[in-house]
């Protein structure tokens, strides 16, 4: 390969062609940057570059914990368009997606298409896919990531376009996964400031309060996350008795400052 031709890429219909020099100004900005926001946006500029501009970040289990969580990941670090969020979630859709399902079961990144063709998949299970495609979801790759402590956290590419292939982006995108994942676990390592930084919240706690911080009321957080809106109240009269703040919008202050959300 000559000099003119390395590092090229043919473009696709839509436009698209592969920019390997994102990747290192990715993790030079990555190790720069405080904010998880800041973060995810820029994963997503540069997934965006690949033709996958939609994406998804979040933990599927807790430290020495079995149990599965959400799938879906709460704001920031889910970019997924917001109507399918909620069908997601009001469907119950964790509990029988085949991505999540394999995102638990396979130590490698796969395609969601890839699920179709090497499993047996079930009606409802093929429904979830062919409804995210509905979505704006046509082609997508998950990642799977593993931590400390047998945490496992994900992040899911996906693309609007019908001839995009993310077999052929997959290994720059699971290299950007994974730069991301140790740039998150970088940031929120304990502060070394004073803080108690070991607060107890439990997962449905903190999902309340990133919904709170997103603005959303009591009830429409209960509707999300398929509880009550007097259990969201509940979880959030938590919330504020751990972080020893004076009402919900100091809450969610003193959680953004120690990075719990």
């Amino acid at each position: 390969m000559d000099e003119q031709s390395h590092g090229e890429m043919p473009l696709s219909s839509s436009g698209r062609e592969s920019r390997g020099p994102d990747l290192f100004s990715f993790v030079e900005c990555a190790t720069q940057t405080k904010s998880i926001k800041a973060l995810f946006d820029l994963l997503v500029n540069c997934a965006s570059k690949e033709g996958f501009d939609k994406v998804a970040y979040g933990a599927l289990t807790c430290p020495n914990e079995r149990r599965l969580l959400d799938y879906l990941p709460p704001p920031p670090t889910i970019n997924f368009p917001s109507d399918w969020c909620q069908r997601y979630a009001e469907q119950e859709y964790r509990a029988i997606d085949p991505v999540v399902r394999r995102t638990t079961m396979l130590p490698r990144p796969f395609l969601w298409d890839e699920l179709t063709r090497r499993y047996e998949l079930q009606p409802r299970e093929l429904r979830v896919l062919h409804e995210a495609r509905e979505a704006g979801l046509k082609h997508g790759i998950s990642v799977p990531l593993f931590g400390s402590q047998g945490r496992l956290a994900f992040v899911s590419f996906a693309s609007p376009f019908d001839d995009a292939d993310p077999q052929d982006r997959m290994a720059h995108l699971t290299t950007l996964a994974s730069a991301f994942h140790n740039a998150v676990a970088q940031i929120t390592l304990p502060l070394d400031e004073g803080w108690e930084t070991d607060i107890p919240l439990t997962q449905r706690e903190t999902e309340c309060l990133y919904w709170v911080a997103e603005g959303k009321s009591a009830w429409v957080i209960g509707r999300l996350v398929e509880v009550s809106e007097n259990t969201v109240n509940f979880h959030m009269k938590n919330v504020v008795r751990k972080l020893g703040a004076a009402n919900r919008t100091n809450a969610v202050a003193k959680a953004t400052r120690r990075r719990i959300i």
